[in-house]
């Protein structure tokens, strides 16, 4: 689905279409497949529900699973699809997804928590 792009990023091809929802969204059991494969370090017990984080044109947003949403699409608010330029959707889209370093950093920025959290020892455990 995604494959290497940059230090940063991996690039894909996912439809994009409207969602009434107040964020984006993308098929459960690829979201965890992606979190899994991209995202755990294998270092005990991690979250496969965390959000990843996706750029379509110039807008950074956080992917949630959804068990509602087609594979290999994400499901964006009209904002997101605006922003983006996209006429006519779903339409087959270039997407990054922010690597698992990366993501962390734009997920701070989005004041929403990763993954794993620190621990106030200065170690680092997953959010459960």
């Amino acid at each position: 689905m995604f494959e290497e792009f940059s230090s940063g990023y991996y690039f894909g091809r996912l439809y994009v279409e409207p969602f009434d929802g107040d964020r984006a969204v993308m098929q459960r059991e690829q979201h965890e497949q992606v979190n899994e494969e991209l995202y755990a370090t294998g270092d005990g017990v991690e979250r496969l529900d965390a959000p990843l984080v996706m750029k379509l044109d110039r807008q950074h947003f956080s992917v949630h699973g959804d068990s509602g949403i087609p594979p290999d699409t994400i499901a964006v608010p009209e904002s997101i699809i605006d922003g983006a330029g996209i006429e006519n959707p779903p339409t087959l889209s270039e997407v990054f997804l922010a690597k698992r370093d990366h993501a962390r950093k734009l997920l701070g920025m989005f004041g929403q928590p990763s993954a794993r959290t620190d621990t106030p020892d200065g170690g680092s455990t997953s959010g459960r």
